[in-house]
C-alpha cells in the first residue's frame, strides 16, 4: 500500500494512523498507512530551560511545539497528496519518561514541570531503593515526588494526580488518566505478574511517616498502567482542537496507551521480545535488553522498566550522550559558512563522520572528555561541564575529534552494560536507532566497538520514536483476538524491513577500551570543573 493514488484515499478515508513523540529537543508527528508505511511527518524544534535550578518546559509550549509539527504534517500531506487530514482512524504518543507533572483537585499545575534531566533526588532515591530494595533512579516520578515530601514542599499536600509528559498530553486529549505500562514503569514499579503497580512497594511508601501526614495514597494519584493493545479513550472535540485548531480535524480517533520513549525505541526496533535489545541514542542515551530472568542483585545504574506489553526490561540510561557531537558540528558548519561553503546538514555530518572511521587513531589519539550537558547518573557526576582533554603529545586532528566525541556519546552507558555482560544477560540482537544512524556506517561501527558485540541498524532508524508510537496505535486497532505485539511486529510491520549489521573491528575495540580507561579515570577533572567553574544559568 504504498502507490500514490491509494496512500490518498487512505487520507480522506481516515484510514491512517498518527504518532507523536515529545523528544528532548525535537517534537515530530508521523502519519502512516495501516501497514506501517510512513506518509508524512512534521516537526518542531523546542528546548528545555533551566529555571531556579530544574530543567523544565513550560506547558503552553507543549501545545504549541504539538500544533507546529502536526501543522507542518499537514501541510506536507497537502503539497504531496492535495487532500485535507479530517480523520485519523487511531493515535499515540509519547514523551520523555519519568519527570514530576504534579496537578491538584482543580487541574491546576502545582511547580514547574521536572524533567527526567534534573539530578536532584539522590536522598529520595536512595532511601526508596533501600526501602523496595529494587532500584530507584533519580529520574523516576515517585523519587521525585518523595524528594519533595523529605523537602517539605507546601504544594504536595494538594497533589490529586501525578503523571509523566506522555500521560499528561493523553489525558488533556481524551480526559483518560492512564499510561502505557512502559511509562508508568518508570514512575513506580511494576508487579510483571499483575501488570499493575507492586502493591508491597505501594504500601511500604505510604506506611513512610514522612508520607502519612497527607490525605492522598499513593495508588490514587498515580495514573493506571495499560498493556499495548488496550483502548485508552477517543479524541475529544476539546483535544482535536488542541491538536489542530483550524478545527479540520474531527474527534473520535481511538488513542492507544500514551507510552515513554524507551518503549517506542523497543517497538521501532522490533525489539519486544525476550532476548532482544535496543539502543536509543539522542540528549541521552539508553539500552533496553528484555530479560529471560532476574537480576541476581540491586544495581544502582540498572533501571527495571517493562516493554509495552509488561515484560521486565534492564534499562541502562545515562544522561548525557550526543548533544555535544552536534555542538561540534555546528561548529564546523560555522567555519564552513564563514569560509563561503554552503554544506547541507547531512553533507557536514558525512565528512565529519567518515574522518572519525577513516582518518582518526583507533582509541582517538588520547583525547578524553566529556559531553556532559547536565548531571550523569551512571559516574555519579552532579552536574554539567563539557569539556575536552588532550596531552600536550595527542595529536588534534579531526578524525580523532569526532572519534572522541563518538566514543563520549557511548562513554557512559558502557559502564551500565558491563554490568548486564558480568550477570551474562543474553541478547539474539541488538539494533540501534537515533539521529546519529542517519549518516550511514559510522556510528554503526563505533557502536559495535564499544559495546564489542553486532548491531544492527534498520532502515527507518531515523524516525524512531514517533513511528513506533504510530505502530502502537495501529495495533491497538487492528490487532487479532489474542495476537500478541510480537506476532504484530514480525508478520504486519517488519515482514520485509531493511536492515544492516555490522561487526565490531578489533582495532577498534581496543581503541575504545583504551578512550574508556582514560574516560574512567579523568572522572575527577570533571568533578574540579564543577567546583572551580559555578554553573551560568544558577547564577542567574
Amino acid at each position: 500500500m504504498t502507490d500514490s493514488k491509494t496512500i490518498q484515499d487512505a487520507i480522506t478515508t481516515g484510514q491512517v494512523a498518527l504518532g507523536v513523540e515529545f523528544g528532548s529537543t525535537t517534537i515530530k508527528a508521523i502519519l502512516t498507512t495501516e501497514n506501517g508505511v510512513t506518509i508524512a511527518s512534521g516537526s518542531y524544534d523546542w528546548t528545555n530551560n533551566f529555571n531556579d535550578g530544574l530543567w523544565t518546559y513550560a506547558l503552553p509550549d507543549v501545545w504549541s511545539g504539538l500544533q507546529q509539527a502536526y501543522l507542518a504534517l499537514k501541510q506536507q500531506v497537502q503539497t504531496k497528496y492535495h487532500v485535507k487530514i479530517t480523520h485519523i482512524q487511531s493515535m499515540g504518543f509519547s514523551a520523555m519518561m519519568h519527570g514530576y507533572l504534579a496537578f491538584d483537585q482543580q487541574d491546576a499545575l502545582l511547580v514547574p514541570f521536572r524533567t527526567w534531566r534534573n539530578a536532584i533526588t539522590e536522598e529520595a532515591a536512595s532511601g526508596l531503593t533501600k526501602l523496595f530494595e529494587f532500584n530507584i533512579p533519580q529520574r523516576w516520578s515517585i523519587a521525585h515526588l518523595y524528594q519533595a515530601i523529605l523537602n517539605q514542599e507546601s504544594h504536595v499536600k494538594n497533589i490529586a494526580y501525578l503523571t509523566t509528559l506522555a500521560g499528561y498530553v493523553h489525558w488533556q486529549l481524551t480526559g483518560e488518566r492512564v499510561l502505557g505500562i512502559g511509562d508508568a514503569s518508570g514512575m513506580f514499579p511494576i508487579d510483571e505478574t499483575t501488570g499493575n503497580y507492586d502493591q508491597a512497594m505501594l504500601a511500604k511508601f505510604n506506611a513512610l511517616k514522612a508520607v502519612q501526614q497527607y490525605r492522598w495514597h499513593i495508588a490514587d494519584i498515580l495514573p493506571k498502567p495499560l498493556p499495548a493493545g488496550m483502548p485508552a479513550g477517543t479524541l475529544t472535540a476539546a483535544g482535536a482542537m488542541l491538536l489542530d485548531p483550524t478545527g479540520d480535524l474531527q474527534a473520535g480517533s481511538l488513542i492507544a496507551p500514551p507510552e515513554g520513549d524507551a518503549g517506542t525505541g523497543m517497538v521501532a526496533t522490533n525489539s519486544v521480545k525476550k532476548r532482544t535489545g535496543n539502543i536509543s541514542v539522542g540528549t541521552s542515551i539508553f539500552s533496553m535488553i528484555v530479560l529471560q530472568k532476574n537480576l541476581s542483585h540491586v544495581y544502582s545504574n540498572i533501571d527495571i522498566v517493562t516493554t509495552p506489553t509488561g515484560l521486565p526490561v534492564a534499562m541502562v540510561h545515562a544522561n548525557n550522550s550526543a548533544s555535544d557531537i552536534n555542538a561540534w558540528a555546528k561548529l564546523f558548519a560555522e567555519f564552513a559558512q564563514k569560509t563561503g561553503h554552503e554544506l547541507t546538514t547531512s553533507e557536514l555530518y558525512q565528512v565529519l563522520f567518515d574522518a572519525a572511521l577513516n582518518d582518526a587513531q583507533p582509541d582517538a589519539g588520547g583525547l578524553s572528555g566529556y559531553g556532559y550537558y547536565s548531571g550523569e547518573n551512571i559516574t555519579a557526576v552532579p552536574e554539567g561541564r563539557p569539556m575536552l582533554v588532550r596531552q600536550p603529545d595527542s595529536p588534534l586532528t579531526i578524525g580523532n575529534l569526532m572519534r572522541f566525541n563518538i566514543f563520549g556519546a557511548f562513554g557512559a552507558i558502557k559502564i551500565g552494560m558491563r554490568i548486564l555482560a558480568d550477570e551474562q544477560v543474553l541478547t539474539d540482537n541488538i539494533v540501534a536507532q537515533g539521529g546519529v544512524f542517519k549518516t550511514p556506517v559510522v556510528a554503526q561501527k563505533l557502536l559495535a566497538a564499544a559495546l564489542a558485540t553486532d548491531v544492527t541498524v534498520m532502515k527507518n532508524a531515523g524516525e524512531g520514536g514517533p513511528w513506533g508510537m504510530a505502530v502502537l496505535a495501529l495495533y491497538a486497532t487492528q490487532k487479532t483476538p489474542n495476537q500478541t505485539l510480537n506476532d504484530f511486529l514480525d508478520h504486519h510491520i517488519f515482514a520485509d524491513s531493511v536492515s544492516e549489521t555490522l561487526s565490531p573491528d578489533p582495532k577498534d575495540v581496543a581503541g575504545f577500551e583504551a578512550f574508556m580507561t582514560r574516560y574512567i579515570n579523568g572522572l575527577e577533572i570533571e568533578m574540579a570543573a564543577i567546583k572551580a567553574l559555578p554553573n551560568h544559568a544558577e547564577k542567574e
